[in-house]
């Protein structure tokens, strides 16, 4: 069977979605190959269902920070129900209701595997054992994401190691878990696990966690971890691993760990390996390197296009789904003969992706931060000051809870007076977060930020203190 569409899109995840939803919007014609379950990774294995593993442990840990609520807080988390929830928000790994969604919108599904053949062609081995071929008239666009890079280990595959999506599918709480890596992944892994009651080892060949972050975050995940029972080594990698019921692990010291299960969240992989990428002169297995309107590089013709976490551009759900809007719209645009709005923060092209990238780790003590890091900053040639206070000496951060926490980080341009980043680290502060990315991506200066003001008393009043500790 043959078919033709203005759009061919290959992965239904969230970029996939937003990019084909837009494309449409602009009155094109959108075909959606799907291999697994519409709506993607982040749906049914990454976002959704490690969040909610993630609050029950939150709410219970903010409700113990307070007395009186403390008292009626004693308890265990109930590890079936939390289970249950998490099922609940994975529609149980059905993609139904996200199937209706697509119908609804006016783009057509097709399952099965699809692979470029040539320019704008697409070939869909179907469930069936079918073979559908789609031609694209304006575009094709790739949004198959990553999966998970498990590292070269004699004997890996034999141990059925855990990666991602074990990790937030499991139906059981193992007795014992090794978290192997120091990434976001791993921190909020660890936070959970071990508050459903697994004990846990953490393992991070580095000397910090999230080291893409200020390093107090990191620091102050760390020794929440710890406080928590996490057993945490730093320095330290897996040199083999067996299991023979349980699962023994030889570090590179010569101590061995055992445990039930092994998580490894050691980084991710485009998702390229077969997708006929070869047969337009890219590489596969490789991200696909696109510039800031979504068309992939070295492929004549204007037609391929990649979004979302497989161009390796930011690798973040809500940022595949940003570059889909952008992508999408660019790809209407193009398509009817409409100009372009390529300036930085125009209508076509995806300038958050190097200025302005938010990102939330939901450990306890929450980490948030937007745009660049000191450290980046100051190697990019910035003239910058970092303004830092301590969130607990916030009066809503003091109500919010006993003994509350944080920090904030504010990294300031010297010469235009604007925020290049900043970054929370405290209990509740994801909330924050996107005041932090309007401030960033807006280039707000900092004598406008003073006329911003917070409500008393909450912690958004942190902005308040920042600004009066630069200006002294």
């Amino acid at each position: 069977m043959m078919d033709e569409f203005d759009v061919v899109v290959l992965g239904a995840g969230p970029t996939g979605e937003n990019l084909a939803d837009r494309a449409h919007a602009g009155g094109l014609s959108v075909a959606i190959v799907e291999s697994e379950l519409v709506g993607g990774e982040c749906s049914y294995w990454a976002c959704m269902p490690s969040k909610a593993l993630l609050r029950p442990a939150a709410a219970l840990a903010d409700a113990r920070r307070l007395p009186g609520a403390r008292e009626a807080a004693g308890g265990r988390i109930d590890a079936a129900a939390v289970l249950a929830r998490r099922d609940e928000f994975t529609s149980h790994w059905k993609d139904d209701g996200q199937v209706d969604w697509l119908n609804g919108a006016g783009l057509v599904l097709v399952r099965g595997h699809g692979r470029l053949d040539g320019p704008k062609r697409v070939v869909v081995q179907t469930p069936d054992g079918g073979r559908r071929v789609l031609t694209a008239r304006h575009a094709v666009a790739v949004c198959t994401g990553t999966r998970a890079a498990l590292p070269d280990l004699p004997g890996l595959a034999d141990v059925r190691p855990w990666t991602s999506r074990e990790a937030t599918s499991s139906k059981q709480v193992p007795p014992r878990l090794a978290v192997i890596g120091g990434g976001v992944v791993a921190c909020e892994m660890a936070t959970a696990w071990r508050a459903l009651g697994s004990e846990v080892v953490q393992l991070v060949r580095g000397s910090r966690l999230l080291p893409r972050m200020e390093p107090f975050a990191g620091e102050a995940v760390a020794d929440a971890l710890r406080a928590a029972g996490v057993d945490l080594r730093f320095g330290t990698s897996v040199t083999a691993v067996h299991r023979d019921g349980p699962v023994t692990l030889t570090l590179d010291g010569g101590d061995t760990v055992t445990v039930e299960e092994v998580l490894f969240a050691t980084g991710r992989a485009p998702a390229t390996t077969d997708l006929g990428l070869e047969t337009v002169g890219l590489a596969a297995g490789r991200p696909i390197e696109v510039d800031s309107t979504g068309l992939a590089t070295g492929v004549p013709g204007e037609w391929l296009y990649a979004a979302g976490d497989v161009n390796g551009r930011a690798l973040l759900t809500h940022q595949g789904k940003y570059q889909g809007r952008i992508f999408g719209t660019v790809i209407a645009d193009r398509a009817a003969g409409r100009p372009l709005d390529t300036a930085d923060w125009g209508r076509s092209v995806a300038t958050a992706d190097e200025r302005a990238v938010p990102q939330v780790v939901f450990t306890d003590p929450e980490a948030a931060s937007v745009g660049l890091t000191l450290e980046e900053a100051t190697r990019q040639g910035h003239r910058v000051r970092a303004v830092d206070y301590d969130l607990g000496n916030v009066a809503g951060a003091a109500l919010y809870a006993d003994g509350y926490q944080g920090r904030a980080r504010a990294v300031v341009d010297l010469d235009r007076e604007t925020l290049l980043g900043v970054t929370f680290v405290g209990a509740g502060v994801a909330e924050l977060l996107h005041s932090a990315t309007i401030a960033v991506t807006a280039e707000v200066p900092i004598s406008r930020l003073w006329h911003a003001v917070p409500s008393y008393p909450t912690i958004s009043e942190i902005w308040l203190r920042l600004l009066e500790t630069y200006r002294g």
